[in-house]
């Protein structure tokens, strides 16, 4: 499995994306942006806990990680991030660090995935149809003030992401495809993902972008649609982080 990789900050503002990949995994994380004049109980901060996220589930997948399917995985990182901070950080304040993230692990001769929150998974199998996976638990309470977002945060009826509560991981959405049948895969933050969700592009279209052109002109074309149709509403966000993994299958 060859990956390319582009991860970069919204413009102005620092990166809150993380992302690990190897020659049979990739995964993406967005942190949620901290809510304006509220603390986390978190000294470290989002961009922390998403970094330190990446960097334990790439410890896992790229060592000893074959044994245990992605939301354990999942839940084992951040297990061992909560235990990290645990002492120093209130980890039960609902504005505590969380993170989407979308994964693909090539595993023997099958590609498995998962998504949790509104990070993205697009597919593309050998006859050129593409198929997205995308969690849209989250997409639901999109119009609510952030104040009111935290309360749908891991539990029932609401969204579910990767922050202090490790069993959340085990609601993630999950699939496995026989590696045979794809041509490549590629896991979006939906900062890169807005391409379609925002600006009217088709999924297949994204793809070919980055099946001919790479990661970096997805982020690119991100940024040339952010400045070319600012948002109408003031409290919508005119730049995103934007990270793309793009994933090519030889078999």
């Amino acid at each position: 499995m060859e990956v390319t990789v582009c991860s970069r900050a919204a413009p102005g503002g620092g990166n809150e994306d993380a992302v690990a990949v190897g020659d049979r995994f990739a995964v993406v994380l967005d942190g949620a942006t901290a809510e304006p004049g509220f603390g986390s109980g978190c000294r470290h901060g989002v961009r922390w806990f998403a970094r330190s996220i990446a960097a334990e589930l790439g410890r896992l997948l790229g060592t000893d990680g074959d044994g245990a399917s992605l939301p354990v995985l999942l839940g084992d990182a951040a297990g061992t991030v909560r235990a990290a901070h645990s002492g120093t950080c209130d980890l039960a304040d609902p504005r505590s660090p969380s993170a989407t993230v979308a994964m693909l692990r090539l595993r023997g001769d099958r590609v498995e995935h998962l998504v949790l929150g509104d990070a993205v998974l697009l597919l593309r199998d050998r006859g050129g149809v593409v198929t997205a996976v995308t969690d849209d638990r989250i997409r639901r309470f999109y119009h609510l003030p952030w104040s009111q977002m935290h309360g749908k945060r891991n539990v029932p009826g609401g969204f579910w992401v990767v922050g202090a509560q490790p069993d959340a991981a085990a609601e993630a959405l999950t699939g496995s495809v026989p590696v045979a049948e794809l041509e490549c895969a590629a896991v979006l933050t939906d900062g890169a993902a807005r391409l379609v969700e925002r600006f009217g592009w088709m999924w297949e279209d994204l793809l070919a972008v980055l099946t001919r052109d790479g990661p970096a002109a997805v982020v690119a074309a991100t940024r040339a649609a952010e400045r070319a149709e600012p948002p109408a509403d003031p409290d919508d966000k005119a730049h995103d982080d934007a990270t793309a993994a793009f994933c090519r299958f030889h078999v």
